[in-house]
């Protein structure tokens, strides 16, 4: 399902090694979260993606940042002084961005899915965790919003009575993730995807592809017996370790980002 999928993401992961160039390849759209400097670039790539050759996805998170406790308490305090609804699991929604990305994708994508993903058990999955072989137990609840409501629902004049501006899609959405933490699942009829050995035969083939030549020069290495060699091998090793691990790093929580964090948020509009 996610194969051809574009992501709006901070700048900042664009210079992450080897995975930040792959994306910016893909044409990834990056913002620097900064209004002012991406109107126009987002705006620009986004337009770019009219025209791609093959069918994608285009995820958005629309609270804009991870969801942490300082970062709620500020933006509660956004929402009382605006009077708008207070959430218990939720940031406000950050609506430019979306409103920018159904304007500038109109008539491309062919629908809207709203999306709540929860782990059971209290699981807190990272990548070093994934990495280490650990299971996750995942619930995804996928909805698909009413693609021609939209265009009234983010210029401010919602006349559909279908409940859908930003501020009532999060209030329910709110009052839906109380109900999974009461009762450990959706309001709906599970659907469990069933196994797919190719996926397992594809990776299976491509690391005996790749590895055979690794293990077949690192076997040549031991057998020279060269001191120098083996050092530079091993110091090479180390280095990719310490470099694999700085980039897991960047995808946790309490190493993210500062973004939602400062007061002067709650002045902006």
């Amino acid at each position: 399902v996610l194969q051809s999928s574009k992501v709006l993401a901070k700048k900042e992961l664009s210079y992450m090694p080897v995975i930040g160039w792959m994306w910016y390849f893909l044409e990834i759209v990056f913002c620097k979260r900064k209004w002012e400097e991406d109107r126009k670039t987002v705006m620009q790539k986004l337009l770019n993606l009219r025209d791609y050759p093959e069918n994608f996805w285009f995820l958005i998170h629309c609270e804009g940042t991870r969801f942490t406790e300082q970062k709620h308490q500020i933006s509660m305090q956004v929402a009382e002084a605006k009077g708008l609804p207070k959430l218990k699991y939720h940031l406000l929604p950050r609506t430019k961005g979306f409103a920018v990305t159904v304007q500038c994708l109109r008539n491309v994508v062919s629908a809207v899915y709203d999306s709540t993903l929860n782990f059971r058990n209290n699981e807190n999955p990272t990548l070093l965790g994934v990495l280490n072989g650990k299971k996750y137990h995942a619930d995804l609840y996928v909805r698909q919003v009413i693609h021609i409501l939209i265009p009234f629902c983010h210029t401010g004049v919602c006349t559909c009575n279908h409940n859908c501006t930003d501020e009532e899609i999060f209030s329910s959405r709110d009052a839906f993730q109380e109900e999974y933490y009461r009762t450990g699942t959706y309001p709906a009829v599970p659907i469990v995807p069933p196994r797919r050995p190719w996926t397992l035969l594809n990776w299976l083939f491509w690391a005996l592809l790749l590895l055979y030549p690794l293990f077949k020069l690192l076997m040549n290495m031991i057998n020279s017996g060269s001191s120098l060699t083996l050092a530079s091998f091993a110091f090479v090793i180390v280095i990719a370790s310490v470099g694999v691990r700085w980039m897991i790093g960047v995808t946790e929580i309490n190493k993210g980002s500062t973004y939602g964090n400062n007061d002067n948020k709650q002045k902006q509009k």
